[in-house]
């Protein structure tokens, strides 16, 4: 099936597709944003494909690279049980790719967990809000230049002096 998908999508966008990549029984297509929206609704209303289900939305931070950001849609085709993967470079999480709720209805709730843990906005998806992290909440925590919080690990040699500082609940 993936030699299949790969004829499929090159003959229909010959230009759209950067690479492809196979690693470990994967396929991976590495396509710009611009053609995110046409590619997704191709692969889903191909009689021969029917990718209709996304299954996740995800992000790297691949910090000090460029373009800074990455962003992987795993589609999945549930009649020929079969899965691939869309790989999207985003430069600016600013003016990050179009929004697929209108592909499928789940991807707006999969754009708003990127966007509360990466900052990567979704265009025309105006739902975007707090998913996990309360609303006053600065800044988005899988960024890589995050600033990362620290507590002291607790062993035989330090155990009453991390234990003093514990906020046990009062009898």
């Amino acid at each position: 099936m993936n030699d299949a998908v790969a004829k499929k999508l090159q003959a229909a966008f010959p230009e759209a597709i950067a690479e492809v990549i196979d690693f470990r029984g994967e396929r991976t297509f590495v396509i710009d944003a611009g053609n995110l929206l046409p590619i997704c609704q191709f692969l889903r209303d191909d009689p021969e494909l029917r990718y209709n289900f996304v299954s996740d939305i995800c992000a790297d931070d691949m910090l000090p690279a460029y373009p800074r950001f990455a962003l992987n849609y795993h589609l999945r085709s549930i009649p020929h049980n079969h899965v691939i993967r869309l790989r999207v470079p985003v430069a600016d999480p600013e003016q990050g790719p179009p929004t697929l709720a209108s592909l499928w209805p789940v991807a707006t709730w999969l754009e708003m967990e990127v966007w509360d843990l990466m900052g990567i906005r979704f265009a025309g998806n105006n739902s975007l809000r707090r998913l996990f992290l309360p609303g006053d909440w600065v800044g988005h925590p899988l960024r890589k230049d995050y600033p990362l919080g620290y507590e002291e690990v607790q062993f035989s040699f330090n155990w009453e002096a991390i234990d003093a500082r514990k906020p046990y609940a009062k009898d």
